[in-house]
């Protein structure tokens, strides 16, 4: 009997406790950093590397290095079928404009040559072969219009590709695109990537954030925008955080903090960003929220 009520006592210590942290607004969360899978745009091979577990990166590092020999060879046939189609091109350019020569040399001796019929100085004969070599003219000229195009527009799919190719290549080099911290490796050097499969894990740390529940009684008393104060362990100066969402709809208590007292509880998150410019607090350290 003496043995239980000291330990009866102290139950009522702690839920006595607990309520009190609750009426002060006194709040326990986790801290999350944003997670960011990074993907090889183009698949292949890892040559390199370069970072792993735990390691600090800034934005526009060298994460990774893909294979590119394949997309190398790629891109310089389409550098020699480039060379080539713009031979093409300009002998299609010099077709051009002899035809257009051609034609404006015939449309001028056809208009000389109408002029003399209509007074009678030449037979109608002369201006019916004319006529006749206008239309064969123009169709050659139509012709030689309709080559060029086609091979003007020839060499823009070409250069397309090719751009393809190079943005692929650029891909190749997989870079950070934000500061943070590596969390997960995926693969390893010498592994084969598939396209769009995530190589790293990057936590972004500099703005963290923490979700909380409270009770509704609550809600008045908060609002998006609000100043709250964080605590840490191991830190003597409070940090500062700014309230970002209140949830819109009640849930019950989360399994993570159910207790038999709050079970049935009806709460509603909230969520807390935190600047972390320095990097002092981590993914996944707990914290006391003061509303």
């Amino acid at each position: 009997m003496n043995r239980r009520i000291p330990i009866f006592i102290w139950l009522l210590l702690i839920l006595f406790g607990c309520s009190k942290d609750a009426d002060e607004g006194i709040y326990t969360g986790v801290l999350e950093g944003r997670s960011i899978q990074v993907p090889a745009l183009a698949g292949g091979k890892i040559l390199q590397l370069r970072v792993d577990t735990g390691q600090t990166v800034q934005a526009g590092d060298t994460l990774a290095l893909i294979d590119t020999t394949e997309l190398d060879l790629q891109f310089q046939q389409f550098c020699g079928a480039l060379k080539e189609l713009q031979a093409q091109i300009e002998i299609a350019g010099t077709a051009l404009r002899r035809s257009q020569a051609d034609l404006d040399y015939v449309s001028e001796k056809y208009q000389r040559v109408q002029s003399l019929v209509k007074n009678q100085s030449v037979p109608q004969q002369n201006l019916d072969d004319l006529a006749n070599q206008l239309q064969q003219a123009q169709a050659g000229n139509q012709t030689a219009k309709q080559n060029f195009q086609v091979l003007a527009a020839r060499r823009e799919q070409l250069l397309a590709q090719q751009r393809l190719v190079q943005k692929k290549i650029t891909d190749a080099t997989i870079l950070a695109p934000t500061e943070g911290v590596i969390f997960n490796k995926y693969f390893e050097e010498s592994e084969v990537v598939p396209p769009m499969n995530p190589v790293v894990e990057l936590i972004h740390i500099r703005d963290l954030d923490v979700k909380i529940y409270v009770a509704e009684k609550t809600l008045p008393k908060i609002r998006v925008g609000q100043e709250v104060k964080i605590r840490a362990d191991g830190l003597d100066q409070e940090m500062t955080g700014i309230l970002s969402w209140i949830s819109p709809k009640a849930e019950f208590t989360p399994k993570a903090i159910l207790t038999p007292e709050n079970r049935t509880s009806l709460v509603y998150a909230v969520k807390i960003i935190i600047a972390n410019p320095e990097g002092v607090l981590k993914h996944g350290m707990p914290v006391t929220v003061v509303l």
